[in-house]
């Protein structure tokens, strides 16, 4: 044989021996065990439920059973934060009806409404509230608030509450 029909056979044979390769290869991951998505428990879960009993604890403490009327009056008069809280890892969202002067827990953060009133302009009305929010994970002793501010409920970045999990919205104020 002569060296160029050698080159060519040896080619070919290569050739033969590397697509082969690759047809085994797309068995091989096609034949891998998949997981069952429904064994596996979400982790959200467990943060819910710590959310919720963080919440009731929070309701118990400001729910006195001795209430007679003018503590109800007061209680309606009384000026009220809603807010909208979002987790971005679940992207579970939770309406909070925040008091002023109260403190409501969501995950990590605790926040609290010191002021909420309605900004009128000529051409529209909008909500704005002084909120202090902490971090309470955050082991950083030079800050003390993650946010302490106003913030809108027309633009929500104008004054935005920066934390890399939670994210926190005002849309209006009741009771004014």
């Amino acid at each position: 044989m002569r060296r160029g029909k050698i080159k060519i056979f040896i080619f070919a044979i290569l050739f033969f021996i590397g697509n082969t390769a690759i047809l085994f290869a797309v068995d091989k991951i096609e034949s891998v065990p998949l997981i069952n998505l429904e064994e596996l428990s979400p982790t959200f879960e467990e943060d819910k439920d710590e959310l919720e009993n963080k919440d009731e604890l929070n309701s118990t403490l400001n729910i006195d059973e001795n209430f007679n009327e003018e503590k109800l009056n007061k209680k309606k008069e009384k000026i009220f934060i809603n807010i909208k809280a979002l987790d971005k890892i679940t992207a579970k969202t939770l309406a909070i009806k925040l008091g002023i002067g109260e403190k409501k827990y969501f995950g990590s953060l605790e926040i609290k409404g010191l002021k909420c009133q309605l900004s009128e302009n000529n051409e529209f009305s909008d909500a704005v509230a002084y909120l202090q929010v902490k971090d309470l994970d955050a082991k950083d002793n030079n800050q003390v608030f993650l946010f302490n501010g106003w913030t809108f409920a027309s633009s929500p970045t104008l004054e935005s509450i920066d934390h890399p999990i939670y994210d926190l919205w005002i849309t209006g104020c009741e009771n004014i």
